[in-house]
């Protein structure tokens, strides 16, 4: 059973009970931040867990924190055991890690690490809760994904490859999950000012000339997607634009990229993490 296409949230955010990961940094606190403040009931879930402290603070009455690794398959357990008994019905996946720098001096390790959170992670926790979801009356999975996840960058290869398979991931599960009462949402910010750039990143997007958002804008375009019942979701028009031109005619994107390479290898020099 479809919901219908402009059916706002039953009971407003007041009557959403939101699981949101990656809580601790970035997009996932700016979210937990505005969620609550329109009323809705949060488990928070990061691995900083005195960043989560400081939000269960000041929203006592709304929240609950799972400090948690979701790599770890006993911290995500603990998390999927507070997440049913606090009856959530949405599922926000904003857990992720970034790693800026060129593949051919990417390790072994670095891969592995990278998948392991950004989609060997998600997908295992979606799965483990994906019972309760279909139980609820109406239910939403949300998962943060990346411009990158439709525009190969340089620079950005095995991240592109985890948003590349996040994008997939969303778009196949909404698809089969067409016929029930779980909603299947997939949402691609563009650079946005967290904590987990490093200088030499804020240096190229301004030698670039890039749009960077804050947390809290990416935050408020998430929540009215939400309101919007949109399916998916990419952030700024200029991305889009090029996103697009990408699918119809990659050689001109390849050609735009090409002339942009000298100035990415002058400042893709390090690599990067999220909380």
């Amino acid at each position: 059973m479809r919901w219908p296409s402009k059916q706002t949230l039953p009971g407003g955010w007041a009557g959403q009970r939101v699981l949101i990961t990656g809580a601790s940094g970035g997009i996932g606190y700016a979210l937990a931040e505005a969620l609550a403040q329109r009323g809705a009931h949060l488990v928070i879930s990061g691995r900083k867990p005195e960043v989560l402290a400081l939000l269960v603070n000041r929203f006592p009455e709304q929240m609950v924190a799972v400090a948690a690794d979701l790599t770890r398959a006993e911290e995500r357990h603990r998390l999927v055991s507070a997440t049913h008994l606090a009856g959530c019905n949405m599922l926000i996946n904003a857990a992720g890690n970034n790693q800026q720098g060129f593949f051919d001096t990417t390790t072994d390790s670095d891969i592995e690490q990278l998948v392991a959170i950004n989609l060997t992670a998600t997908l295992q926790l979606t799965q483990a809760l994906l019972p309760q979801l279909m139980a609820c009356p109406q239910a939403t999975i949300i998962t943060i994904g990346s411009t990158f996840g439709q525009l190969g960058y340089p620079g950005q290869v095995t991240y592109c490859a985890t948003k590349f398979a996040l994008r997939g991931f969303s778009e196949a599960l909404r698809r089969e999950l067409a016929d029930t009462r779980v909603r299947v949402m997939y949402i691609a910010p563009r650079a946005t000012r967290t904590a987990m750039n490093s200088p030499q990143t804020e240096a190229l997007n301004a030698a670039l000339g890039n749009a960077v958002d804050s947390p809290h804008a990416v935050a408020l375009a998430i929540i009215n997607a939400v309101e919007r019942q949109r399916e998916e979701l990419q952030i700024g028009r200029p991305e889009r634009f090029f996103t697009r031109l990408n699918n119809l005619w990659p050689g001109a994107v390849d050609r735009a990229l090409l002339r942009q390479l000298p100035v990415i290898r002058r400042f893709v020099t390090t690599k990067e993490s999220t909380p």
